[in-house]
């Protein structure tokens, strides 16, 4: 039984998978618009053993974000490994919440300590919080890299299934008001960006690629990953970064291909806070916090 984070109390069990799901028929699965109008998820994690990491795809998963590659991977791109079993999760018969009309709108991840490009893993990925937004219903779901039965990282993506009703009382967060600012740095993003980081990444959301899928959910054009930003905003911080620390990041507004972003970092008593802003610096596209961690 998982334990009550703030919301619904979510009772499973663990499906032990031999592999790491393909993402072509789950993610189409995911896609199809789900009619209910309760928020349900499977009553079940999902866990992989002895997953193996391509150093192929790291390298070029740290050229299209930006980090340098070393032995030690992002911990991003541990949130890349694990994204196959969200997907397969979201694709479950049981599952009403799906990612078509669902937003990414927050990420959690803490680096317990360094992973290794050779370190064999098990993935896990679970959902907790089932619970109540003025919009919707917001769920979380869970990721754990385990390294020789230790956890090394854990994520928390959260989304926003809009429209769909799940019991309990709204619980507004209240964000640090965004005052405009001056970017330290300005990054162009090619209208190819959305193509490279779903090669590397796996992730085939059309919008992000099509003009015409991403108009058929409301945008001009495609936009790009919010876990590129995510990666991306880390990967500016490269040589600030302690062994272990958890990086929290809301993403407020979606970027257009091809565009150019503004980049922010100011670092404080309790860590280094970042936001990534369209080109003058008057509007938050993505906020990022970075904390040590133990």
């Amino acid at each position: 039984m998982r334990p009550k984070l703030g919301g619904c109390l979510i009772i499973v069990n663990t499906k032990t998978l031999e592999s790491v799901p393909g993402m072509g028929a789950g993610f189409a699965r995911a896609l199809i618009p789900s009619r209910a109008s309760q928020a349900r998820m499977p009553q079940h994690d999902l866990r992989v053993a002895d997953v193996k990491q391509d150093v192929g795809r790291l390298a070029d998963y740290c050229r299209v974000t930006g980090f340098t590659l070393r032995n030690h991977v992002p911990p991003t791109w541990l949130h890349v490994l694990t994204f196959p079993l969200q997907v397969h999760l979201l694709g479950d018969k049981d599952a009403s919440v799906r990612l078509a009309g669902a937003i990414h709108v927050s990420n959690t991840m803490t680096l317990h300590r360094p992973v290794s490009s050779q370190d064999v893993l098990e993935l896990g990925v679970g959902t907790t919080d089932l619970r109540p937004h003025r919009k919707g219903a917001l769920v979380d779901l869970t990721s754990r890299v385990r390294v020789d039965g230790e956890v090394a990282w854990e994520g928390v993506s959260t989304y926003l299934a809009q429209g769909m009703s799940t019991p309990g009382e709204v619980e507004e967060r209240e964000r640090t008001p965004f005052t405009p600012v001056t970017p330290q740095a300005r990054w162009r993003l090619s209208a190819s960006l959305g193509r490279e980081y779903r090669r590397v990444s796996g992730d085939p959301n059309p919008i992000h690629t099509s003009r015409i899928a991403a108009r058929g959910f409301g945008f001009p054009r495609p936009i790009i990953h919010g876990m590129w930003t995510h990666a991306r905003a880390l990967a500016a911080l490269e040589g600030q970064l302690t062994d272990s620390y958890t990086a929290q990041v809301d993403f407020l507004k979606p970027i257009f291909l091809p565009g150019t972003v503004g980049m922010v970092s100011q670092r404080n008593a309790e860590g280094i806070n970042v936001d990534v802003t369209d080109k003058r610096g008057e509007k938050a596209h993505l906020r990022m916090q970075v904390r040590p961690h133990g």
